[in-house]
């Protein structure tokens, strides 16, 4: 095999690494994600959103709550799987349960979660998402799906930002890809949308990163009496 040009770019150190954060990043994973709207179904029924400009704001302001919530949560997680401390983990994820209001949030973060770490387990060797997912069957914690995201992302090597990132997009894409079919929007601008949102990430992580699990909460009234209205709305595509 010929030598690479020293000018040659090397490389980036894994790809298979990346590959399989894409993958894992990707909005057709199988993990329920299609069946909820984030919200984004009582926005456009009560119309809080009405065009790409709203969804937008609609958009950032999800992914900003969830940052301070779920983000704070996995990062926590991450922490725990990577120090070898399990306990750490199953306090994360308590904690996240008892911070989200409505029964709909907490369905859609226990669904996702599940399906998550029995997907995972079916594709490769996951073992403390086997050791969670039997703590999840026999009740001894809800299984959030960010906390789910922390284990598979430690044990496929990747560092804490790199697992919140790809939740930081998961925020997002779920919530466009409803968008398609709640509303007049096209792929082209959804896709729009979510190239700005990304450009928050960064932001987001810096301002929770060194924040205590005690610390984690959110502040968004509209959001929440959206995810109230949803709960009694008798037509409806979506969960929440």
């Amino acid at each position: 095999m010929t030598p690479l040009d020293p000018a040659t770019p090397a490389p980036p150190r894994d790809l298979a690494h990346l590959a399989r954060l894409l993958q894992f990043a990707d909005s057709t994973l199988p993990v329920g994600t299609f069946a909820f709207s984030n919200g984004l179904e009582s926005a456009v029924q009560t119309q809080v959103v009405t065009d790409p400009a709203s969804l937008e704001q609609f958009a950032r302001l999800a992914v900003r709550q969830a940052a301070r919530m779920d983000g704070v949560a996995l990062l926590h997680a991450h922490r725990g799987i990577v120090a070898g401390d399990y306990e750490a983990v199953l306090r994360a994820d308590r904690a996240l349960w008892c911070r989200r209001t409505g029964e709909e949030q907490q369905l859609m973060l226990a669904r996702m979660g599940r399906k998550l770490a029995e997907l995972a387990l079916k594709i490769s060797a996951f073992p403390v998402l086997e050791r969670w997912l039997a703590d999840i069957k026999a009740g001894a914690t809800p299984g959030c799906f960010p906390i789910g995201q922390a284990i598979a992302f430690a044990q496929l090597g990747a560092d804490e930002g790199e697992a919140f990132v790809v939740h930081h997009y998961g925020v997002a894409a779920m919530i466009l890809g409803a968008a398609v079919r709640l509303m007049r929007i096209d792929h082209l601008d959804t896709q729009r949308i979510l190239f700005a949102t990304q450009q928050d990430v960064d932001a987001h992580y810096r301002a929770v990163r060194e924040l205590a699990l005690e610390e984690m909460a959110s502040f968004a009234p509209v959001f929440d009496v959206l995810v109230a209205h949803h709960t009694t709305t008798h037509v409806r595509l979506f969960m929440n």
